[in-house]
């Protein structure tokens, strides 16, 4: 239950999950209200329900659970596993209804200013197993809530080495790429990967841009902010405003949807993650790594697992443009020699403890440890 296959953690996750079910001979049902991703999970052998598992309404939430439950009982179906709130409530329902095993993956800080808030976010850990996708996640869902779920475990994000490999990216890709970004051969890129929202950062790594420009530092420099706007096109035309003011028009390029992203990490020299807000699993600094980039990411949630503190990257203070500023010129004067080196320790990092196969094997695992198999 995902609730649109677009791109993400989650909904990468999601595919991943439906391909290890189907390679071990189950029948893998993905729950969602669409997305670009439909086709690629269809390859995967998974099976897409179109069901509007993201609406909140409390009547539309029942509605859904009621239909799942039909799905259910239809199906022969065993176990739902939720990965967002508002599918997940439905999820609960009706496997309490259909009397089967509920899981949740705990993906995001889900964060509460109000009582009713945080009774919505509890879904995530009501599961007969509540998956943590890192160290960070664990703690954060034992901190949260009063009750103690009936089953936490950690299975941290795995990341395909054999889709995110710098052998296996023909070097046309990455050309490109550039060729759209602009970038001319000569140029450092810069990139930041993720929809276009303010906790994201992209306005932290302009400001960054800014002081290094106004230092005489940013000669050479080509900054790509890669990810939709999601319809939140006032915050992409404040961005586009800033980029005017710093006078950096000439080097931030607001690239969109980018659907190649292994090409685009390859295609960088520095990957920068710059999220505000903690993430629970930090996508971006993992899967840069595993493909031979040197990362800055901000010191806080998963980042601080998936990233090295100045062996396979640098860790900075949150929503500090000054900071950013600061790690990009250490990189920036570290050179290419050394900063190549940073990526392939982080490479090796990933490759020892966050792979796909290992995220799969695990969740396989759980959910046959709930069937009784």
């Amino acid at each position: 239950m995902v609730p649109r296959l677009d791109t993400g953690g989650a909904e990468r996750s999601t595919l991943e999950i439906a391909a290890a079910l189907a390679r071990e001979g189950f029948a893998a049902l993905v729950a969602s209200e669409g997305g670009r991703m439909v086709p690629e999970l269809e390859e995967a052998d998974g099976e897409w329900i179109a069901l509007p598992v993201n609406a909140r309404a409390p009547h539309r939430l029942l509605a859904n659970a009621l239909r799942l439950r039909g799905l259910i009982l239809a199906r022969n179906i065993r176990l739902i596993h939720a990965r967002s709130r508002a599918p997940a409530w439905s999820s609960l329902w009706a496997a309490r209804l259909a009397n089967i095993a509920f899981v949740t993956t705990y993906h995001g800080s889900y964060t509460a200013r109000s009582t009713l808030k945080r009774f919505y976010n509890s879904v995530m850990a009501r599961g007969d197993a509540v998956i943590a996708n890192s160290q960070w996640t664990a703690r954060h869902i034992r901190s949260e809530y009063a009750f103690p779920p009936r089953k936490l475990v950690t299975i941290p994000r795995g990341i395909d080495l054999s889709r995110f490999d710098p052998a296996g990216v023909a070097p046309e890709r990455v050309d490109e790429l550039r060729r759209q970004w602009g970038a001319n051969p000569f140029e450092v890129v810069i990139l930041l990967p993720g929809r276009l929202t303010r906790w994201k950062g992209q306005e932290i790594l302009i400001g960054a841009l800014a002081i290094l420009a106004r230092q005489g530092a940013a000669n050479g420099l080509r900054a790509v902010l890669a990810g939709d706007a999601q319809g939140r096109s006032a915050y992409e035309k404040e961005l586009r405003t800033a980029i005017a003011a710093s006078g950096l028009g000439g080097q931030v390029t607001i690239a969109g949807h980018v659907s190649d992203m292994a090409a685009a990490y390859l295609a960088a020299d520095i990957v920068v993650s710059a999220s505000t807000q903690e993430e629970a699993f930090g996508r971006v600094a993992a899967e840069a790594s595993a493909m031979g980039r040197a990362v800055i990411a901000t010191d806080h949630g998963g980042a601080r697992e998936t990233l090295i503190r100045d062996v396979t990257g640098l860790l900075v203070a949150p929503g500090n443009a000054r900071a950013m500023a600061d790690g990009l010129h250490k990189l920036l004067a570290a050179g290419a020699q050394e900063r190549a080196a940073m990526g392939a320790r982080g490479r090796a990092h990933i490759a020892r403890n966050f792979t796909v196969e290992r995220m799969c094997a695990d969740t396989l695992a759980l959910y046959r440890e709930l069937l009784g198999d």
